[in-house]
């Protein structure tokens, strides 16, 4: 009988077709992600031009780098960098998801319009920071001296301190929206019947947000710290529009050294080490948050 009604053929393949599923998707990752990877691990073990010179260098390159105090001077400047936009993105994200979980008329245009930080090119935003934050004729300054706030204007971008205070303004409000769409998606995830049963037995408001909302959302939270971290840490065009680096190296993140390397010096072996040192250390963040944040 069971031999009656077993099905002579399935509609599903074999099992051992899923390699060849998996196969365009990984291809395309091989090409775009560990081919580049691995083409940079072997140029930063050469002194090259890319045209007539290719000198064997070996580790060299490693060796100077991990010696250099420029390096280690812009890599402290990249990780404070990463830490305030980070955290102001989690700060702005979050309190805005909370206020936009909440039913209020123009919801929905209101989203729309804080999204729109996150869907401007990066060239626009920078672009259009240095407009308003221009000394001569931007906004900025022209509203603080009508206030009364400022006699004269203030050169943004000129000096160190303002102008590593201005980038990472402008990166806040770059990147909030990303976070802001992630906690309010993982709060409209969370059923209203935990809230309620943790009113019924007395919670107050921050006890049912620390108890309830807070693990409820810790994957989001963990997977978008280590991606927001990571995208930042390598951060390269709003900076280099800015400053490009300056003044004196103030806002010198390691992206743009990475960059001033190799197309303006022409130091390609050494630029490719850099690159391959900076991947490591992304990789240890993602690493060291993952670890630490599931405990």
């Amino acid at each position: 009988m069971k031999e009656l009604i077993k099905p002579k053929s399935s509609i599903f393949p074999p099992k051992d077709w899923g390699p060849l599923f998996i196969a365009p998707s990984a291809i395309v990752l091989i090409l775009i992600i560990t081919y580049p990877l691995l083409y940079a691990c072997y140029i930063s073990l050469f002194n090259t031009n890319f045209v007539s010179r290719w000198d064997f260098v070996g580790g060299s390159y490693y060796r100077k780098i991990l010696g250099s105090p420029d390096f280690y001077r812009s890599i402290g400047i990249t990780f404070k960098f990463t830490f305030l936009v980070v955290v102001g993105h989690f700060i702005v994200g979050g309190i805005l998801a909370l206020v936009l979980n909440d039913k209020f008329p123009g919801r929905t245009f209101t989203r729309a319009i804080l999204l729109l930080p996150w869907v401007l090119p990066d060239v626009s935003v920078a672009l259009i920071w240095k407009w308003i934050l221009n000394p001569v004729y931007g906004i900025v300054n022209n509203a603080l001296m009508r206030f009364g706030l400022i006699e004269k204007s203030i050169e943004w971008f000129s000096n160190g301190n303002l102008a590593f205070i201005s980038i990472v303004f402008i990166s806040i409000w770059k990147g909030y929206a990303l976070i802001m769409v992630l906690v309010l998606a993982g709060l409209q995830s969370i059923p209203v019947t935990l809230y309620e049963a943790a009113a019924i037995d007395g919670a107050n408001g921050i006890q049912r947000f620390w108890y309830i909302t807070i693990p409820a959302l810790k994957p989001i939270l963990l997977s978008a710290l280590i991606l927001d971290t990571v995208w930042w840490f390598k951060h390269f065009t709003i900076v280099w529009l800015s400053t490009t680096g300056g003044p004196d190296g103030a806002t010198n993140l390691i992206s743009i050294d990475i960059f001033k390397q190799a197309f303006e010096y022409s130091r390609f072996g050494e630029a490719s080490a850099m690159a391959v040192v900076v991947f490591f250390i992304c990789f240890a963040i993602g690493y060291f948050q993952r670890k630490v944040l599931e405990k």
